[in-house]
């Protein structure tokens, strides 16, 4: 049920520590010059930052290219990697900042924030025909009612499964604001959820 997604969500999703210390050596081996680690590198992260993206990113046509613009600039910077964090961490700090400059560069259009396109972007980073996608979608639909800097903290938690601590150096902004974040996103979530879950009350005839 969507309910114990909300609760555990970061279950399904999170990763042990052992596949970030897997990508992150592909990072470094690829930094090295091996082209089959820079393959395997961009194939692990790609989902994540294709999802990251489309939560961040109001235009749904614009994912693909500030995902390719990501991977552009980690692997054009690969020689400046030096494992600090995770390389999943390190990714999505660079999408991060390829979405803030895509901003910057379009800052004589005004940002696109319709829910039904950032919803549409953000489906087409899912999975599909996997037990509990029709949850997932819905899920989608009660965070797109968040404010953007708690839907972004949220999704780096508890869908991308990120430490609080690696959530809070791609947002920058101090640990005790994620969490601050992710609680209020939580407690807003869980009252949409309960005002979706209530019997319709008949109307008298």
């Amino acid at each position: 049920m969507i309910t114990s997604a909300l609760l555990d969500s970061h279950r399904g999703t999170d990763r042990s520590a052992s596949a970030d210390e897997s990508i992150t050596a592909c990072a470094l081996a690829a930094r090295g010059g091996d082209p089959d680690a820079a393959e395997d590198f961009v194939s692990a992260l790609h989902r994540d930052v294709l999802r990251y993206v489309a939560h961040l990113c109001g235009d749904p046509q614009a994912v693909e290219d500030l995902a390719q613009d990501t991977f552009l600039r980690a692997l054009g910077s690969l020689h400046r990697f030096e494992a600090r964090s995770s390389a999943r961490t390190w990714l999505l700090s660079i999408a991060r900042r390829a979405v803030v400059d895509s901003y910057r560069h379009a800052a004589a259009r005004p940002r696109l924030s319709d829910v039904p396109d950032w919803q549409l972007a953000v489906e087409l980073a899912q999975p599909r025909d996997l037990p509990g996608f029709d949850d997932g979608i819905a899920l989608l639909d009660l965070l797109a009612a968040l404010p953007d800097e708690r839907r972004e903290a949220f999704v780096l938690t508890q869908l991308l499964g990120l430490p609080y601590a690696e959530a809070a150096e791609v947002s920058d902004c101090p640990i005790g604001t994620v969490r601050s974040r992710v609680a209020r996103a939580r407690a807003t979530l869980m009252e949409l959820l309960d005002e979706a879950e209530e019997p319709a009350v008949p109307v008298a005839a």
